[in-house]
């Protein structure tokens, strides 16, 4: 597995619309001004990639110019990162366009870059974990960067902030406060604060060992279930058979799965089959233990955690909830395949590449 370096100061990084196009509607312009100040008060220069800022429309029509964008991120040499701007539904779209490009592969291969995303974006983590390069399920430009805030959420912040030299954080504590999403994006509520709860739980370790181990793998459910079945599109199924988008059941043996729902927040039914498809596929059988992010807004956070219990059903596989990763604010990021051990005793979760 290959591991970008860190971003230092004076590195451009990209911004690549890969799924929705709403980063260059005008009711996010403001999200850009705000990003764009913040990641030069980091010393990073900001590029938009061409496509990047062409709206929802083209890019929903046009996935070529979404997968040229990321290509063209990875062919310069100059740029260091790439920033995903939101996610979506149908990044599905861009692999014929890359997995069957060896320019590409070859790039990424020879020349890693530090990737960034969550959502829908966790269709590219799990091509670029088929390519051998090491990403990050976290921070985005317009929820993170974006944030209409007077400041980003300080834990979010810090989550970002590892990504710098000199930054690095080896271990992921629970945040001590949650956040409520917004109703109101708009540039009239710049510098509102998000209604914000004290977290009461934590981490909590549904069951078995207190402490595990394992290299990191997984995303949002609803995507991850999405590449399983025509749920959503017709032909996202196929499209991601075709290129063993969905690891196989060999590539899950230790690791620690992570899992977390989406901002339309699934009914307990729902969840209920992402669960169970993931038991079909002989996940559960396997990984040294599961991590589940804390849902957004709280919803049917009791029904989940009593699902995963009862559909796993295998009392000694690790199971911990309300982790602070994905929809949910703030949130952690998460490197895909670095090895991670879990300390329930500590309350933290150390992790190492």
């Amino acid at each position: 597995m290959q591991y970008a370096r860190k971003l230092r100061k004076g590195d451009k990084v990209a911004i690549v619309s890969l799924s929705s196009g709403m980063l260059g509607e005008e009711f996010c312009s403001h999200n850009i001004e705000i990003g764009v100040k913040r990641l030069k008060e980091y010393g990073l220069e900001p590029v938009f990639m061409p496509n990047a800022l062409k709206g929802i429309e083209y890019l929903q029509t046009h996935p070529q110019a979404r997968a040229k964008d990321l290509k063209d991120a990875f062919l310069d040499n100059s740029i260091a990162g790439i920033i995903c701007a939101i996610g979506g539904d149908d990044t599905y779209r861009l692999l014929p366009y890359l997995m069957e490009d060896e320019k590409f592969i070859k790039t990424v291969e020879e020349h890693p870059k530090l990737f960034t995303g969550f959502s829908d974006t966790t269709i590219n983590h799990l091509m670029f974990y088929k390519l051998g390069l090491s990403t990050y399920y976290g921070p985005n430009f317009i929820c993170d960067l974006g944030e209409i805030a007077d400041e980003m959420l300080p834990y979010t912040k810090r989550a970002f902030e590892s990504y710098l030299e000199g930054n690095e954080s080896d271990e992921i504590i629970s945040s001590d406060t949650w956040y409520e999403e917004r109703e109101d994006f708009s540039r009239a509520a710049i510098g509102t604060e998000r209604k914000t709860h004290k977290e009461e739980r934590g981490f909590e370790l549904l069951q078995g060992s207190e402490i595990f181990q394992g290299g990191l793998l997984g995303g949002c459910l609803e995507s991850l279930y999405d590449v399983l079945t025509n749920s959503r599109y017709e032909d996202e199924k196929e499209v991601c058979e075709r290129y063993d988008l969905f690891p196989n059941k060999e590539e899950w043996i230790g690791k620690i799965l992570f899992i977390e729902t989406c901002e339309e927040k699934p009914t307990p039914e729902l969840f209920e089959r992402e669960v169970l498809l993931l038991k079909e596929k002989g996940v559960f059988d396997v990984v040294n233990g599961v991590l589940v992010g804390k849902p957004q807004d709280e919803a049917y956070y009791q029904e989940y955690k009593d699902i995963l219990i009862r559909v796993i059903d295998n009392k000694k596989l690790p199971i911990v909830y309300n982790v602070n990763f994905g929809h949910a604010m703030p949130r952690c990021a998460l490197q895909y395949d670095a090895v991670a051990k879990v300390d329930m005793k500590q309350k933290k979760i150390y992790v190492n590449r």
